[in-house]
């Protein structure tokens, strides 16, 4: 399982894999992708066998172009190509009637697909190298951490993966915002394109917050994003001291007084940060062997809604 720099050999390398019908993990803006050749049903099902990733849950399609949109999506409503030509490419995933040879494993048997286009360079010379759609959903075991950086990767998935190519820390640390259109204008999850900014260009757009029975979009499950160390959602200072001194402290602007070890998302208070900062954060908490670790909660306004609903989904049991 090597990790290897994006030159272009590596690229090349990496590309090649793929059309094979191997399994990449690469950098995008978001998290680290495990990317596959979205239109191989073989290589789609070992990417569900390295997440351990239940049959159910479907997997996000990365797409280079207008082109390769239209070899997996087939319709496009005016709605998404409204947010298409604003927030792409960019960390915004949207949910589309699926084209024919998009196998139905990838979508979890549905008729819609969701669709994403990159901005990481990495990423988008991978497409362009492959010449394939990527499925490309976190590089992690499912259910647990998303991996903002390639050792991350390494630490969870180990030689199960063909290649991981470091493309260093992502820029944003959180996965995309997920839109679908079929009943108006919803966000099913949350993301890194802030609700605000997605009514800048549809009022209409509203955040989605029913629990589907199964899920239709990545991230709908009521625990998900976890660390292996129990994670509570709280007000500084909760608990007995004893139990802080052996609890970590995950704050947003500021740190709290009698635990084990304290981390700071934005010591500015800056939700762009904090989001960025998420999830490498609580990797660095979870490999302290703490009892637990006490997350703030931070203002559900423009990102913080995104970082709440992780914190949420992780401390869920």
């Amino acid at each position: 399982m090597p990790i290897v720099a994006p030159s272009s050999e590596n690229l090349d390398r990496a590309a090649k894999t793929l059309r094979d019908g191997g399994v990449v993990a690469i950098p995008t803006e978001t998290v680290y992708g495990l990317a596959a050749n979205a239109m191989d049903a073989r290589a789609v099902a070992h990417v569900y066998e390295i997440k351990r990733r239940p049959s159910f849950d479907p997997l996000i399609v990365h797409v280079l172009d207008e082109a390769m949109l239209g070899s997996v999506a087939a319709a496009i409503p005016d709605a998404a190509r409204a947010l298409i030509a604003r927030f792409w490419p960019g960390p915004l995933t949207v949910v589309l009637p699926k084209a024919a040879g998009v196998p139905s494993l990838a979508t979890s048997g549905l008729p819609m697909v969701a669709i994403r286009m990159p901005a990481h360079p990495v990423a988008r010379s991978l497409l362009e190298r492959s010449g394939v759609p990527l499925a490309a959903p976190s590089a992690n075991r499912f259910g647990g951490l998303s991996p903002t950086r390639a050792v991350h990767v390494a630490a969870q998935l180990g030689d199960a993966v063909d290649l991981i190519v470091d493309g260093g820390a992502c820029e944003y640390g959180l996965e995309s915002t997920i839109v679908a259109f079929d009943e108006g204008v919803r966000v099913l999850r949350p993301g890194a394109v802030a609700l605000e900014s997605l009514a800048e260009v549809l009022p209409e757009v509203r955040l989605d917050r029913r629990e589907a029975e199964r899920p239709i979009v990545p991230g709908q499950l009521p625990h998900h994003y976890a660390p292996r160390t129990p994670l509570r959602v709280v007000a500084p200072g909760g608990g007995s001291s004893d139990e802080r001194a052996r609890a970590g402290f995950l704050g947003f602007a500021r740190p709290a007084a009698g635990y084990a070890h304290v981390r700071v998302l934005s010591a500015a208070g800056e939700l762009r940060e904090a989001a960025a900062r998420l999830f490498e954060t609580l990797y660095e908490l979870d490999a302290l062997n703490l009892d637990r670790i006490d997350a703030e909660p931070v203002p559900e306004v423009g990102l913080g809604v995104a970082i709440m609903d992780r914190l949420r989904r992780a401390s869920a049991r």
